[in-house]
């Protein structure tokens, strides 16, 4: 599957456009990671561009990302890819083995995370964000609580990666696409 593809595949399921940005700002990171790590930065980033674009057809565990994953086999989706997005969700027993499914549950939630600093300060930018800045709003339990900062935490250390320098390649992996996440400059 192209990335063209996958984007197509995106918008037929996805219209919620804050989904589609987190979409992309995963697929922006794992690209990143890729790059980094001498993988295949297409796959990586389809996969981190697919990941969640059966949340709103199956908005519950007991469907996401299982049933989509049926959708994604049908459209011909490599398995490796299947089976990362697979790996994402704890509760569909797939162990994250692959660098590649490592790296995208440490991407997921921290890109939720940093848009969410990002959009509360006066910029509303993410050309001037600075880790400090999302170490600080880290110390909030009230701040974006949906983000579970231990999970983070862990899912970066599985990856291999220090927090604080896995939140800075985070945030120059999302730079590099900020108008498509609506970002000013």
């Amino acid at each position: 599957m192209t990335r063209s593809q996958a984007l197509a595949l995106l918008h037929e399921f996805v219209k919620n456009e804050n989904l589609v940005r987190h979409m992309l700002a995963v697929e922006a990171a794992m690209r990143f990671y890729a790059e980094q790590l001498g993988e295949d930065v297409e796959s990586w980033g389809i996969t981190g561009l697919l990941h969640d674009f059966d949340w709103e057809i199956h908005p519950n565990l007991e469907q996401h990302p299982q049933a989509g994953a049926g959708i994604l086999r049908e459209r011909g989706v490599d398995e490796v890819i299947v089976r990362a997005i697979l790996s994402h969700a704890d509760h569909t027993g797939v162990r994250r083995e692959s660098k590649m499914e490592q790296a995208l549950l440490a991407c997921d939630e921290i890109t939720g995370l940093i848009t969410a600093v990002a959009l509360v300060r006066p910029s509303r930018s993410l050309h001037d964000l600075e880790v400090k800045s999302v170490k600080k709003k880290w110390k909030d339990r009230a701040f974006a609580a949906g983000a579970n900062r231990e999970e983070i935490e862990a899912a970066a250390q599985d990856f291999g990666m220090e927090l604080w320098d896995h939140v800075q390649n985070v945030i120059l992996a999302m730079r590099s696409i900020s108008d498509d996440l609506g970002f000013n400059h």
